[in-house]
């Protein structure tokens, strides 16, 4: 059995390109970046970005191109797939891209006065009192129901 699925969370790093196909099929293509970072044996701070190409076809592809922009987060869930073609030089080319089964669209601008961002939601982690703990009752423990 083989698997063929990836999922990338990053920017776009250009506005998506609506096309058709000949049969009238929608097709739009866009760019994502994602980074990578980490501290090298030295203590180093490291980033690297990768640069991914993301297809998109049909009602999605509509979607897509309606409301995705240059600079916005994106999670993007698909495939990988490698095209071959020659150039016009007669030079044998190849694409890695990623065909894309759904994806999510991050935070949005608003689109009121002074065009301010979204704030992004941060995830708190309330301290909790153990001492405090022992104030809560203890259920009485139910009778065990045998199986």
């Amino acid at each position: 059995m083989n698997f063929n699925r990836i999922f990338i969370l990053g920017n776009l790093t250009r506005d998506p390109e609506l096309r058709q196909t000949p049969s009238g099929q929608s097709v739009v293509n866009f760019g994502v970046a994602t980074n990578r970072i980490w501290n090298d044996k030295n203590g180093n701070r490291q980033q690297e970005v990768e640069y991914h190409n993301v297809v998109v076809f049909g009602k999605l592809a509509q979607i897509a191109a309606q409301y995705l922009t240059k600079g916005q987060l994106v999670f993007v869930e698909g495939r990988i797939r490698t095209r071959s073609w020659e150039d016009a030089s007669g030079q044998k080319r190849n694409r890695t891209e990623i065909i894309a089964s759904s994806f999510q669209m991050g935070p949005r601008k608003l689109k009121e006065e002074g065009n301010e961002e979204i704030p992004e939601i941060v995830n708190k982690i309330e301290e909790v009192d153990l001492d405090a703990s022992q104030n809560f009752q203890k259920e009485e423990p139910q009778e065990e129901v045998p199986f």
